[in-house]
């Protein structure tokens, strides 16, 4: 008898003899859906996506033929999803403010029909391959949503549905495989979620995801189909700076995972992206965004696949030929929901109770990021930004030291920054970017060919800046030089001026690579005017009273978008500021006097 043996939590030992690794199943009287993660003989050992309070052994248990898989189809974008895709908007009107254990809903309506427009080269006996074109369907009024062969098929077109209304399990076309069976496709099609969509070779061009957000874009670049975290405690400005990234990046597909995050916080994600309004087309940024919301309550084995979940409607999309980034809220929970299951499963606990297979899980959901051509031959990317929630900011934990050797960029958040009222606070000491070379020629061929030199000039500042801090904060800024001094103010500047970028600043919210590069550029400039007068002799107490620096510091929130040639034309006429305290200790260069000058210096009071 197919049935319930014992229960321990989520993991239920069940009598199912034939069934197969992976494979679903339906347990109980309320119909729980779980995945078979063990065999031992006739008995099978599952993994259940929802609460098993209740389940008592010698209920009735079946296998489902079919391991954990995704809807796809039209329908998707504008959706929020729970951790095993069943619609939260069908979930409310079929059992309110609570999931009903055992409820069976579709990803996509049924009830929605779909514009579908045919290929006009795909006609009969045309020979399809897997990933061709076969029509076109108006998902949102952003995004073009291409129905293609799915992943597995190939064969003889025998029809092909004019274009017309269809939903999405109609037939919109016949296909004859190569053994000679004949198949029905239609606008929908399913994918397991734990196996990566296939796809021709990676593809390597270079072109930055650029955010507008200056210290990211400018100072630790991320390329599209690239993988990055961000780490960062309690309070620090994760999901703000998802959020900016969500709205403001230009990739043409955000797919959102919350996984076991607090309730309130992905309620605030829930309520505040639908009311975004995509700065590139003015309409809701929901058209072109999916969500996947698994919160710290639901059940910790459905936490675990919500990154699978995602990563595969990501794909999906990738195949289509878009740019598509997921941000995966965090993989902190995700590792803990691991962990959890690996206790009751008896594996042997290694770093911090985690299982000894974290890194390779880890290594293999972000290998899934990349830029790719697909299998029709076009090109598209899944770029991976996976959120960390190291306790107590801790960077050396398993999961931020396992994911840090994985990813390729790595955006730190520093809790004394966040406290200091400096947003985004990532800290430029502890990031890194392992893609600033292949940036670096973008930059040089878009922007400006001095992007990479005018960074690291910046960064070298920055870091001289944060010693010298030191210095001070033991013996006092009178033991610093006049240069040095003067490097100190500057990096503050460029803290100020070009690392900080609030939000919710109606300018500056968003800055595009030519107005991060000016902004940079300017900075660097007065730095370097006033560089030249502490050589000559003028106290660096002396260049703080010009009016030119607290200038720069608006230039950010002064200068829009378009008005990146009226920045330009400023910092170019930059000398003119400098130009009455330079002739007012300007000294023969033959005749360099150090008693003049430290007179100088003792009448201003330098």
């Amino acid at each position: 008898m197919r049935r319930v043996v014992e229960v321990n939590g989520p993991l239920v030992r069940l009598n199912l003899p034939g069934v197969h690794l992976g494979e679903q199943v339906r347990v109980g009287v309320l119909g729980l859906i779980g995945e078979v993660i063990g065999r031992e003989g006739e008995t099978a050992l599952a993994q259940l996506y929802e609460d098993s309070t209740g389940l008592a052994p010698g209920e009735a248990a079946e296998g489902l033929g079919h391991p954990l898989s995704v809807e796809l189809g039209p329908g998707l974008l504008g959706g929020i999803f729970d951790g095993v895709q069943r619609p939260l908007d069908a979930v409310w009107h079929a059992s309110g403010d609570r999931i009903a254990r055992g409820l069976e809903l579709p990803a996509l309506s049924r009830a929605a029909r779909w514009a579908f427009s045919p290929a006009p080269d795909r006609l009969p006996a045309t020979v399809l391959s897997p990933g061709d074109l076969l029509g076109r369907v108006r998902e949102t009024a952003s995004i073009e949503h291409r129905v293609l062969v799915p992943p597995e098929v190939a064969g003889e077109l025998l029809e092909l549905a004019p274009s017309g209304e269809y939903g999405v399990d109609d037939t919109i076309a016949r296909v004859r495989l190569r053994d000679g069976s004949l198949l029905k496709l239609s606008l929908a099609q399913r994918w397991p979620v734990r196996q990566p969509r296939p796809f021709r070779h990676r593809d390597l061009a270079g072109e930055p995801l650029i955010t507008g957000q200056r210290i990211l874009d400018t100072f630790y670049p991320l390329l599209k189909g690239g993988k990055a975290a961000i780490p960062g405690p309690f309070g620090a400005g994760k999901t703000m700076l998802q959020h900016q990234i969500a709205r403001w990046c230009n990739a043409e597909i955000v797919i959102y995972v919350g996984c076991g995050e607090r309730g309130n916080e992905l309620t605030d994600v829930l309520e505040s992206l639908p009311k975004l309004t995509d700065p590139r087309t003015g309409r809701p940024l929901m058209e072109r965004t999916l969500l996947v919301a698994n919160t710290s309550n639901m059940p910790v084995v459905a936490r675990e696949a919500s990154v699978y979940v995602g990563m595969t409607l990501a794909e999906y999309y990738r195949d289509q030929g878009y740019d598509v980034v997921m941000v995966a809220d965090s993989t902190s929970r995700w590792a803990e929901a691991l962990r959890e299951v690996a206790g009751r499963l008896g594996q042997m606990p290694v770093e911090e109770g985690y299982p000894a297979y974290l890194g390779s899980r880890l290594a293999a959901f972000y290998e899934r990021a990349g830029r790719v051509v697909t299998l029709g031959g076009g090109t598209g990317s899944v770029t991976l930004i996976g959120a960390v929630s190291p306790p107590g900011g801790d960077f050396s934990e398993p999961v931020t030291s396992h994911t840090k050797e994985i990813i390729q960029t790595f955006w730190a958040l520093s809790k004394e920054l966040a406290d200091a009222r400096h947003y985004p606070a990532i800290d430029w000491l502890e990031s890194f970017s392992g893609y600033v070379g292949q940036a670096a020629a973008w930059w040089a061929a878009e922007v400006d060919p001095g992007w990479a030199a005018a960074r690291a000039r910046t960064l070298a500042l920055l870091n001289e800046s944060e010693e010298l801090r030191r210095i001070v904060n033991l013996v006092g800024v009178e033991a610093l030089s006049s240069e040095q001094r003067w490097a100190l103010e500057a990096a503050e500047l460029i803290k100020e001026a070009v690392l900080q970028q609030a939000a919710t600043d109606p300018v500056d919210s968003y800055a595009s690579p030519e107005k991060q590069f000016l902004l940079l550029r300017g900075l660097l400039a007065v730095y370097d005017q006033g560089l030249d007068l502490v050589r000559r002799g003028v106290p660096a107490r002396r260049l703080l009273e010009l009016p030119v620096l607290a200038e720069a510091r608006r230039w950010k929130t002064r200068y829009g978008a378009g008005q990146e040639p009226a920045l330009r034309a400023r910092i170019e006429n930059l000398a003119s500021d400098f130009e009455a305290l330079a002739a007012e200790y300007r000294i023969p260069a033959e005749c360099p006097d150090p008693s003049t000058l430290a007179s100088r210096e003792d009448g201003h009071g330098g």
